[in-house]
């Protein structure tokens, strides 16, 4: 009698349907009726149309040292009215993952109906081993018919920082033995990642301007603006510090300052402050390279770009600085000045591209570097292009230094790498796309054969790179490509042409004429302040340096999961 009843109605169903002339009405009514009246478990597998239920990821990295509350966030509707008591929660994740670096996964129900969200606890899962599924037994009913739930996330202590998790799909199992299984759309891997600076550690109120390398030894040496009394941009009290790791970074030493002007010319430091720190390698002598900014004497409200004049003093214009090690970044050397040496005394400014420099193959040691000159080319709107990107370079292992002449007008902050036919590639940052965000919106991207004397245009230029006009990285290094070792170019930058979001990694095997969208790797969603510097941490991994907001954030991640082809 049952049999024949539930017949019935699923007929009544599809004449109904029939009459909408709606298959996927039909599809839906059925797959609902199903659900609803079956005995034994049913998997329903949810589209975009059905609103049966969907997952979001908050797209940021799970710090090591902290939980991320709401990393998962679930949510799901019961038709026609039906509730169930809701009594296990499972995780399925791809192959790649290997989530034994996860400690727990803790289930909370959110309840919205208030003014202020509440979670209550329904239970959590210690993971013990990569298994494909992860189980959290739940004990707390679920009052509502739409229903929020979120996954807060802890890490172990020792979680390697080049492992992941990428969820395909969540479970919801229920008492009376249904099952509703929600895939999830998102390729976001959620990964491990470590605080190397937070707002406000050792006196300091925001630390910015990220500059990485990896000495031949394998240690990481990170350098960054301690902006003490705010984020503001020189001129304030900031000095350069910097942090070293021997162990692929899974740990780092305390900060140390290495660039500190203290109060020269009898002015407070607020007046003497250092910042924007670019970072070199040279192999060949195992010696660490550090420029930066600085100047003496402005007023404290005036900010160096605009301030900044004609003249080699640091009372009228800023100083090309530099500091050295020798002994993979345990000592350095005091300050030195070079801005006699490659500064044309009728510029405004000329200082160093934050991030990185390079050593080329002969021993070169080349800074990217940027200055700002009334030099009288017109722009098309009428305007004048006054700011040019460049290369600083030495021949003589850092005994003297040379300049280049700007590669293409109204660029700023720009990185810079020795492509695999000896030439020099600068990518820049474009001042034109803030206001461009249609088709020419793109990173500048120049060549050089003869080091910066004559530059000459990419292909890919204002138009492979999207930026919101945001400073970059770019890296260049030789690594297996599918058992055949050839050049490939890492990129990071926020991939939004409208805001400083969606930091990301992508990867190139053509010397920059193409960047694959399946060779991108996405790692922080939420606006921050923008600035990245990328090494390779060994033959396996890329580490980064990122700004979130007032704060700097490091991650690694195979270079597999960012080409897809690396073997």
């Amino acid at each position: 009698m049952l049999n024949r009843k539930i017949g019935t109605t699923f007929y009544k169903l599809l004449q109904v349907s029939e009459n909408m002339r709606n298959i996927f009405g039909c599809f839906t009514l059925v797959l609902l009726f199903w659900t609803l009246n079956s005995s034994s478990a049913m998997e329903i597998y949810p589209d975009a149309t059905q609103e049966i239920g969907n997952i979001k990821l908050q797209k940021i990295p799970l710090l090591k040292g902290s939980i991320t509350e709401d990393a998962v966030r679930i949510s799901f509707t019961f038709p026609n009215g039906v509730q169930k008591s809701l009594s296990s929660i499972r995780v399925n994740h791809d192959d790649m993952s290997n989530p034994s670096f996860l400690d727990e996964i803790v289930a909370c129900y959110v309840d919205s109906s208030g003014s202020e969200p509440v979670k209550t606890r329904m239970g959590s899962a210690k993971i013990k081993s990569p298994n494909k599924k992860i189980e959290i037994k739940t004990n707390v009913g679920a009052p509502r018919n739409s229903h929020n739930l979120s996954l807060d996330i802890s890490l172990k202590e020792n979680a390697r920082m080049d492992q992941s998790i990428l969820i395909e799909s969540i479970e919801l199992q229920f008492s009376d033995d249904h099952k509703i299984v929600i895939k999830s759309g998102d390729k976001f891997r959620l990964r491990p990642g470590l605080e190397l600076r937070a707002a406000g550690q050792d006196n300091c109120d925001t630390y910015r301007i990220p500059g990485i390398i990896t000495t031949k030894t394998g240690t990481l040496i990170a350098v960054y603006d301690n902006r003490y009394n705010n984020s503001k941009d020189l001129q304030e009290d900031v000095d350069v510090g910097m942090s070293r790791s021997t162990d692929g970074g899974e740990t780092w030493e305390p900060m140390r300052v290495i660039m500190d002007m203290g109060e020269y010319g009898g002015r407070p430091e607020i007046l003497n402050g250092i910042g924007d720190p670019s970072i070199l390698y040279d192999p060949f002598t195992h010696t660490i390279w550090v420029a930066a900014l600085w100047i003496s004497g402005l007023n404290e409200n005036d900010m160096l770009w605009w301030a900044s004049k004609p003249g080699m003093s640091p009372t009228e214009t800023g100083q090309f600085m530099l500091v050295s090690s020798t002994d993979d970044g345990q000592t350095w050397s005091d300050p030195i000045n070079i801005t006699e040496q490659i500064k044309d005394p009728s510029w405004q400014l000329l200082f160093q591209g934050p991030g990185m420099g390079i050593t080329m193959k002969d021993g070169t040691l080349v800074f990217p570097a940027q200055f700002k000159a009334d030099i009288g080319q017109k722009a098309i709107d009428g305007g004048q292009y006054t700011s040019h990107s460049t290369i600083v370079y030495s021949k003589n292992g850092g005994k003297s230094w040379s300049i280049g002449t700007g590669a293409k007008p109204n660029t700023t902050e720009a990185q810079v790498v020795q492509l695999a036919d000896g030439s020099l590639m600068l990518n820049m940052r474009d001042d034109l796309n803030r206001q461009n965000k249609g088709e020419g919106n793109g990173r500048a991207v120049s060549v050089t054969h003869d080091m910066g004397q004559t530059w000459t245009v990419h292909p890919t230029n204002n138009s492979a790179l999207q930026e919101p006009n945001c400073m970059a990285s770019l890296i260049a290094t030789d690594l297996p490509v599918k058992r055949k070792k050839q050049q490939v170019l890492f990129f990071s930058n926020p991939n939004n042409k409208n805001a400083r979001t969606n930091m990301t990694i992508k990867a190139s095997l053509d010397s920059g004429q193409s960047w694959p969208e399946n060779m991108q790797t996405e790692l922080y969603a939420p606006a921050g302040f923008g600035y990245s510097c990328l090494t390779l941490v060994d033959g396996q991994t890329i580490g980064i340096v990122y700004e979130g907001t007032r704060n700097l954030i490091f991650q690694k991640i195979p270079v597999s999961e960012i080409t897809g082809v690396m073997k």
